[in-house]
């Protein structure tokens, strides 16, 4: 069978399961989202799982993770046991809102919707749409037309749960939320998740995102989550992905921000068999900010592979992306990033640089930074580079007295510590600064209550 032919026959066992399953996939949901389903069905039919013949899916193999098609998860698991006996957060002074998801889903036991600080709202996305329709109406589903690919229109179908974060304008959260994603199943699994961020005017909050597998199967997690940034609205966003080898993980994010707001995003990548990191932005008022940062340590066969892509769509708007990896044995790796300048948008300030470190011969990096500039009066610049520790610094610190491994060490550090340096939250960033220290010095880079003995750099 060619490879046209069985994504074919994936894509129709994706519209089967929907027809068969939909009754339990519209009863654990919301009507708002149920009533997007059938035309995000009909999308995916046509656009399909994006293949190598896809400019941005180029060096990834899309099709691959779905044949043969995993049991998907249509209702809450009720798995048995204790989130919080089972995941206990180590990181010293780290005071923060804690939310838990396992495959999706909030715990039976949680309140499907808490108040934080007196006024802001998180929880249950299917609770939120229940609740408040009209806010959801306004902005679920409204911001992923940046991106028309498949992937998103067979989350839209699936999707029944995920995160609601909503901040009410004039708030400023003083703890951040802290987001913990579990994958526990009793077999190989595929995670439809969907989240919303909606932060109102003037208002500011932080929010952590922790990725984690407690159990060595293979998962498959299809997510996608939407952010709105209204007029002067501050927020950063961490994200740690820490899965076990076997798994393979799809991040979709979409951002819309408005006059002079402020998004910070950070994601560190530690560990995970296969990770794909998709990152739009739509700078659509005067004065906005983009900062977008990603972090990847991969070894052994680990694939990790980032796309951004920021639109320029108003004047004084500035974007700033940074993302560096550290490649070992045969791992390889995959950057794509875009900066959309349109023809009204004057006066735009916009950079992006992607580096690597190939630590192995047989390491592979492969990197595309692009601009697209409609506008005459800009500031823009991109660049990348691949290739090894630099050897005059080497030579530096060994003439010091510092022997050969600490001294790739320290470099190497040094070279990381560049993206950890802008996460917001500093206990966060303390934790992620010893996790790093302890991935590239080939230890166990995992929380405490992580069962899965992940994969480890060997220098």
């Amino acid at each position: 069978m060619n490879t046209t032919t069985q994504n074919q026959e994936t894509e129709k066992l994706f519209r089967e399961s929907f027809t068969k399953n939909r009754d339990t996939i519209e009863r654990f949901s919301a009507g708002l989202m149920n009533g997007r389903r059938q035309e995000a069905l009909e999308h995916f039919m046509q656009l399909g799982i994006p293949g190598k013949k896809t400019e941005s899916y180029k060096y990834t193999d899309m099709p691959g993770l779905f044949n043969p098609m995993l049991h998907m998860n249509l209702q809450p698991n009720h798995v048995h046991m204790d989130v919080k006996e089972i995941f206990q957060c180590d990181v010293p002074k780290l005071d923060t809102h804690m939310i838990f998801l396992v495959n999706g889903f909030l715990p039976p036991n949680s309140p499907p919707l808490e108040e934080l600080e007196g006024k802001a709202l998180v929880g249950s996305l299917a609770e939120a749409a229940r609740r408040y329709p009209e806010l959801l109406e306004k902005h679920y589903d409204r911001y992923t037309s940046l991106n028309p690919e498949g992937l998103v229109s067979l989350n839209t179908a699936f999707a029944q749960d995920g995160l609601f974060l909503y901040i009410p304008n004039g708030t400023e959260l003083e703890r951040p939320v802290q987001v913990v994603n579990m994958s526990v199943w009793e077999d190989n699994l595929m995670i439809q998740q969907r989240n919303l961020f909606i932060v109102g005017k003037n208002s500011a909050a932080s929010l952590i995102i922790c990725d984690h597998t407690l159990a060595p199967w293979r998962f498959l997690n299809n997510a996608v989550t939407e952010i709105f940034l209204d007029k002067q609205a501050r927020f950063d966003l961490s994200r740690i992905q820490n899965e076990n080898n076997s798994s393979q993980h799809i991040s979709h994010t979409f951002a819309r921000q408005e006059t002079a707001s402020t998004l910070t995003s950070n994601t560190i990548t530690l560990h995970g068999g296969l990770v794909r990191n998709n990152f739009y932005a739509l700078l659509n008022g005067e004065h906005a900010e983009n900062n977008t940062y990603g972090l990847y340590l991969s070894d052994r066969h680990q694939h990790i592979d980032n796309f951004s892509f920021i639109d320029h769509a108003a004047p004084h708007c500035t974007s700033n992306q940074l993302f560096k990896g550290v490649l070992d044995d045969q791992a390889t790796g995959a950057f794509t990033g875009r900066i959309l300048v349109r023809q009204d948008a004057q006066k735009t300030l916009a950079y992006q640089s992607n580096n690597n470190i190939l630590l192995t011969d047989e390491a592979r990096m492969h990197s595309k930074p692009q601009l697209e500039i409609y506008a005459d009066d800009v500031k823009c610049s991109h660049g990348a580079t691949v290739g090894q520790l630099d050897p005059a610094a080497l030579f530096y610190l060994r003439s010091r007295g510092i022997n050969y491994r600490e001294a790739r060490l320290m470099l190497m550090y040094a070279f990381a510590h560049d993206i950890i340096s802008h996460i917001a939250v500093p206990p966060f960033r303390e934790r992620i600064d010893d996790l790093v220290d302890k991935r590239l010095r080939g230890e166990l880079s995992r929380c405490n209550a992580c069962h899965i003995n992940c994969g480890k750099l060997n220098y």
